[in-house]
């Protein structure tokens, strides 16, 4: 397992984790922002119009309403994104991974407009009848790069278990775990029966089921948030001023965090808000060409929206719960995960400051430590040698070691820091949290306690099962791009057993994996909608021509317009 995530986060580190990635990603929003003069702004108003029908016209074709098709993009981001993914931000970037999640979400909203736009124009009729778009059909029929297209096409099947699908079920069983003891595998298997039930019956059955689930899980997640915020009123000041103050210099290190710097924060904070919000990813634009709509412009605004929902209001509020209630700097009791363990050689003390400021670059990544290779003696559960174990970027305390639930006496083999994964030895004690976790305590910092945990776990249950359910569609809709709707079956049916697996899979590699996936999928769209950033600008022309001559007594955006040049 730490084999794996070694050579995944290597990976990553080339794509993903990559600073060319992140300046690309935020590169395209601004340089839209700027080239179609802040739409995100100027439009929001019309945005909302348009998703109450506004501007629909009899016999706009497609397979889904406005709402319907917001909702189902939002149930593709409302997800563990919005849960566990700023959990994982802060846990890694400190509190001004928050603050570049925000800044990614406002250039997003422009990017979704404008892979929306350019996708719904470009879209096509499925051999089935339905309505099938992405960013591929654009790639193959505006830009004639059908290699670009498959590329895309792959990079998306392979991204919708690592955006729909891993993350978001082993983000639930873990918080199902905490809050009810349940197995991991007992919940993966249930959902995975019922995420069957669901994605068999298409796009129809999906927005059906969407559109009522995602407005239900905002509010009981939005009282939730709103609970532990008030509740820890005396900590909303210091929290944002940690999430502006930190922005260029990084987070000192603080309880049990170890510290942060600018670019790990910068670079983790814009990773996740792409995972939260999808802005660029050419996922959202697949679900909103199934849309009726006549115009492509129409449906880019209502995509607008999603950025603004989905990473500037939730993942604020889960942000501010997370730092208000302080659970992000404490060690709390945990079992470990040996892809996020170390052990190293040699006692370390936090309480020396030479010691920490050690433990802290080791953390980042600046310099190494040696680790401890050998064996040690363990009796009752505790180890005799004096070592220092890392887990969850932190120093780990009240260790315990247990072997089939039981604590454990013997000696236990260490190679390079770590230990056989097949010993069915397991380690537990205080460490720092991230992701899913994380939150689930957080929220019991109000005047719900132990309550708040539920909130947590049913509105996990509900954000991310939604979410597994959308990207599956947005799989089958590559897979039918390139293999046509008989491929779309065995699809299926591979989505649904991955979704069972991950259930009880390793944490830390699956968030690693899914980075990877999201750059992968990314990078030919961002590179795509750059090279029509003419085309686009002649769009909103068409569009605001159209809605002057509907709309004669209504003040419109000035500029773009074709009939004024």
């Amino acid at each position: 397992m730490q084999n794996l995530n070694q050579f995944l986060q290597l990976i990553d580190g080339y794509i993903g984790g990559s600073q060319w990635f992140v300046f690309l990603l935020l590169g395209t929003g601004l340089f839209f922002t700027i080239y179609l003069k802040f739409p995100q702004f100027r439009y929001l108003g019309y945005s909302l119009k348009i998703v109450r029908g506004k501007f629909d016209k009899e016999g706009d074709e497609g397979d889904t309403s406005h709402f319907q098709a917001l909702t189902t993009a939002l149930s593709g981001t409302v997800g563990t994104g919005n849960i566990a993914g700023v959990a994982l931000a802060i846990h890694l970037g400190g509190p001004a991974a928050l603050f570049w999640m925000l800044m990614t979400a406002m250039l997003g909203m422009t990017t979704k407009f404008v892979e929306v736009t350019l996708s719904h124009k470009y879209r096509e009729k499925a051999e089935d009848g339905s309505i099938a778009g992405g960013p591929m059909y654009y790639m193959k029929n505006r830009l004639n790069m059908k290699w670009l297209a498959v590329i895309f096409a792959v990079a998306t099947v392979f991204s919708s278990f690592g955006t729909g699908n891993l993350p978001q079920i082993n983000s639930i069983a873990n918080s199902v775990f905490t809050t009810f003891g349940v197995k991991h595998f007992i919940t993966g298997g249930i959902l995975a029966v019922l995420l069957a039930f669901v994605i068999i019956g298409g796009i129809k059955r999906i927005a059906k089921v969407t559109e009522r689930l995602v407005p239900t899980m905002a509010v009981i997640y939005f009282i939730g948030a709103i609970a532990v915020i008030i509740y820890n009123y005396e900590n909303i000041i210091p929290s944002i001023a940690a999430i502006i103050g930190d922005v260029f210099s990084g987070t000192a290190a603080v309880g049990g965090f170890l510290g942060a710097s600018f670019s790990f924060a910068f670079n983790r904070g814009v990773n996740r808000g792409l995972f939260s919000n999808e802005a660029g990813q050419g996922s959202a634009p697949i679900a909103h060409a199934a849309a009726k709509a006549h115009e492509p412009v129409s449906e880019g605004l209502v995509a607008l929206l999603e950025p603004f929902i989905d990473t500037i209001i939730i993942c604020t509020l889960t942000g501010l719960a997370l730092l208000a209630s302080g659970v992000w700097t404490e060690k709390l009791e945990n079992k470990f995960q040996i892809a996020d363990l170390a052990i190293l050689e040699r006692s370390y003390d936090e309480s020396i400051s030479a010691d920490k400021d050690k433990l802290s670059d080791f953390i980042l990544g600046k310099t190494d430590l040696p680790k401890f290779a050998g064996e040690l003696s363990v009796e009752n559960g505790v180890i005799k040698e004096k070592i220092t174990i890392i887990h969850a970027r932190s120093v780990a305390e009240d260790v315990k070691v247990y072997k089939n639930g039981d604590l454990y006496t013997g000696m236990l083999p260490i190679e390079n820091g770590h230990y056989n994964n097949n010993s069915k030895i397991q380690l537990r004690g205080k460490s720092l949290l991230h992701s899913a976790p994380l939150t689930t305590i957080a929220f019991t910092r109000s005047w719900f306690g132990d309550w708040g945990r539920y909130i947590v776990t049913i509105g996990l249950l509900l954000f991310a099962f939604s979410t597994a359910i959308s990207w599956s569609y947005y799989g089958g809709r590559a897979i039918t791009f390139l293999f046509g709707i008989k491929g779309v079956f065995w699809y299926r049916i591979v989505y649904v057993v991955g979704f069972f697996l991950a259930s009880f899979m390793d944490t830390t590699i699956i968030w690693t994996f899914s980075g990877i996936t999201i750059a992968l999928m990314t990078i030919p769209n961002l590179v795509g909608i750059l090279f029509l950033h003419k085309e686009m600008k002649t769009e909103i022309g068409s569009f605001w021509d159209e809605y002057r001559r509907r709309f004669p007594n209504e003040k419109v955006p000035g500029g773009f317009s074709k009939e004024q040049q």
